[in-house]
């Protein structure tokens, strides 16, 4: 019999090729005025795009947004739409500056509307992040909660291939917590899947045709499925070692996941076989290919990084990432001890394939 509770998140998505043309309605709706569009350096020319687009309802681009969102940059961030007196924020970007469009919301409560380039994921969650002292905390506010979320796969086509093979991957990621959550429920377990299968397709499509849309458009979709995943539910051992490893060590965010995945879902398999069958199922894996093993074999596919030292983590530095991952662990369906989370980190350094 079926016990659980469903919480809906409020927000609104216009998908569909060339959907960047809707963005003033979108300020309009809101009854906006005054937008700052933040973006990376990365992202300038397009966030000057979309704020001429908008025209006497944009106060200018902030162009300052970074991964892990230093609290640094989050109290400047914030002091700038204090000043331009900034009556909502537009994200355009991957996490770092969905990340940022958070920081922002989260003390002046500006509504956000979020353009995302990337398959990150973050821009349907109501979850923050921030960085101070080399500890990156995390929490749950609906004020951070995007109001409304534009895809539009065409801004996806100069992602770079690791990029774009890393972010789809991290988005599987918050497909696979979701599916063996402490408080997964059947609605959110089936978007999971269908995001899981939706990247997993779509992903190796791009890999030979980086031009091919309707695959731009699949990966676009499984993302918006991943984030709603990773917004309705609690995460686990994964999520708080790549909050770690990120936030400590400063460490790629996508790439980061990409690694931890495949070790983080071999760690968990003995306590969520359900979880494991559905994961495997929708990456198309036979029975003798179980989960682990089939998310490290797409990220090879895909050409990503598979080992921790590619991305800058020193041997070292895993006792410090492993006593730190033990602290305040996120629930997760196997116990986390300092050993086997630190057998887990060697494996990932090491980027062996998960037995």
């Amino acid at each position: 019999m079926l016990d659980f509770t469903y919480d809906a998140l409020p927000y609104r998505v216009v998908f569909g090729v060339g959907a960047l043309a809707q963005l003033p309605d979108e300020v309009q709706r809101l009854g906006a005025s005054k937008a700052l569009v933040l973006c990376t350096p990365e992202q300038v020319d397009l966030a000057h795009k979309a704020a001429d687009a908008l025209g006497a309802r944009s106060v200018g681009v902030y162009p300052k947004a970074t991964m892990h969102v230093p609290i640094e940059t989050a109290i400047a961030a914030r002091e700038e739409a204090k000043r331009l007196g900034a009556d909502c924020c537009v994200t355009i970007g991957g996490g770092s500056t969905t990340g940022l469009g958070k920081a922002i919301a989260l003390e002046g409560g500006l509504p956000i509307i979020g353009v995302p380039t990337t398959y990150a994921g973050s821009e349907m969650t109501p979850i923050w992040g921030l960085t101070e002292g080399g500890l990156k905390k995390t929490g749950r506010d609906r004020r951070v909660l995007p109001r409304t979320v534009i895809y539009d796969p065409l801004l996806t086509l100069t992602l770079p291939a690791r990029l774009g093979a890393t972010s789809g991957i991290n988005a599987i990621a918050h497909c696979v917590e979701a599916l063996y959550a402490p408080d997964a429920n059947p609605i959110i377990s089936m978007l999971a899947e269908d995001g899981i299968r939706a990247l997993a397709k779509s992903l190796p499509v791009i890999a030979r045709d980086s031009q091919n849309i309707e695959a731009r458009s699949d990966a676009f979709y499984g993302a918006w499925l991943a984030g709603v995943s990773l917004g309705a539910v609690a995460m686990g051992l994964h999520h708080k070692l790549c909050h770690t490893l990120g936030g400590t060590f400063n460490l790629p965010h996508a790439e980061t996941h990409t690694i931890v995945l495949p070790h983080a879902v071999g760690y968990n398999a003995s306590g969520a076989p359900e979880a494991m069958r559905r994961v495997a199922r929708a990456l198309g894996s036979h029975t003798a290919t179980p989960a682990a093993g089939g998310l490290y074999d797409l990220a090879a596919q895909l050409d990503a990084p598979l080992a921790l030292r590619d991305i800058g983590l020193g041997e070292r530095d895993l006792d410090t990432a492993a006593d730190l991952a033990v602290q305040n662990p996120y629930a997760n369906p196997v116990p986390v001890t300092r050993d086997g989370v630190r057998a887990l980190l060697q494996r990932a350094y090491e980027g062996v394939r998960p037995a």
